[in-house]
């Protein structure tokens, strides 16, 4: 107790808590712009998902257009074949009217000369309805030429934004990963935080307990033999087991007092027992009398004013031993109560 009263003396200005501050406003900026940038690129998926549909359906139009046009052109050049043969007909027919005109009066018979004539105008009406096909075809070519020209300038227009889109799908992921590299240091520094805190918390009670050979630190853990808080098969606590306890609970609140409020810790209490069984009307098995003794601990600490959500309570029976021997000694280390401090 004096060392403790040593200690509150030479303290100096601490100024750990306002830097842990920052440290967690960092964080929160962080976690808020990953937040961002997530929903960003889930707005950019679904915009890049809707062009890369448009242009799926031009795509499809382009292909019909094209199919039309081609089978314009084939109807076109039919038209044409059948326009030169119908002009090859007209000139030989006109020669042949020629002909029969110079030798009408001589050979050719009026009703000849007549029947000549009319099959001349109705070729000539035929070569004038296929030319007016024609330009019809023309005409239609030309409207199909304007609407390919028009898909392919939109075409043109969603790759340009679909390359842009890319590009800020890129940079977004950048971010993301840098982002997440941030929040991965600063979660590791909290981290640290909180093993630092907890190597303090086990030097204050290695100082306060002193070199007792019923109690140890294992790892991360102190360890309690049972008998310094119970009897054997017993979940009640025994009158000395106080001094202990209060000592662990005082230098619980000062650690409370100190760590920031935003870093989620726990102390947590594990009961263990030995392997011999127990069936009582108490303790149906070795799980329950381990359990009810971690959560006594858990009540004491937190009548001695330690928040209870920094407080767990495990009962884990005889199913985690220290020693595996079968011996008296080797039950004796195995029932114990273990303290580890660690993240919530």
């Amino acid at each position: 107790m004096a060392l403790g009263r040593s200690r509150r003396g030479e303290r100096t200005i601490d100024y750990w808590p306002g830097f842990v501050d920052a440290l967690s406003t960092l964080l929160l900026v962080f976690v808020f712009l990953l937040s961002v940038f997530v929903l960003a690129q889930f707005v950019l998926t679904q915009e890049i998902g809707t062009k890369d549909d448009a242009m799926a359906r031009l795509q499809a139009q382009i292909r019909q257009l094209t199919d039309q046009l081609a089978l314009e052109r084939a109807s076109t050049s039919d038209t044409d074949s059948e326009i030169g043969a119908l002009r090859a007909s007209l000139s030989k027919l006109e020669q042949e009217r020629d002909l029969l005109r110079e030798a009408a009066t001589a050979i050719a018979t009026p009703e000849e000369i007549a029947a000549a004539e009319t099959r001349a105008v109705e070729l000539a009406r035929k070569l004038g309805n296929e030319q007016d096909a024609v330009a019809q075809a023309a005409a239609q070519i030309a409207i199909l030429n304007e609407q390919i020209s028009a898909l392919r300038r939109q075409i043109a227009a969603l790759e340009e934004a679909l390359s842009i889109s890319e590009q800020k799908d890129k940079e977004s992921q950048s971010r993301l990963a840098d982002l997440g590299r941030r929040l991965n240091v600063a979660l590791a520094q909290r981290v640290q935080e909180l093993t630092r805190y907890r190597s303090e918390f086990f030097g204050r009670l290695s100082a306060i307990l002193g070199n007792r050979p019923d109690i140890r630190q294992v790892g991360d853990r102190f360890v309690f033999q049972s008998e310094i808080f119970f009897d054997l098969a017993s979940s009640q606590m025994r009158p000395e087991a106080a001094s202990a306890l209060d000592d662990i609970a005082k230098a619980l609140a000062d650690l409370e007092r100190e760590i920031p409020p935003d870093i989620a810790w726990v102390l947590r209490v594990d009961g263990h027992t030995d392997n011999r069984p127990i069936q009582t009307p108490q303790f149906p098995s070795n799980w329950e009398l381990s359990a009810a003794r971690s959560i006594a601990v858990v009540q004491y600490l937190a009548s001695k004013g330690i928040s209870p959500k920094h407080l767990v309570a495990a009962g884990f029976g005889e199913y985690q031993p220290l020693d595996t021997a079968d011996t008296d000694e080797a039950r004796a280390r195995n029932r114990r109560i273990e303290l580890k401090l660690t993240e919530r």
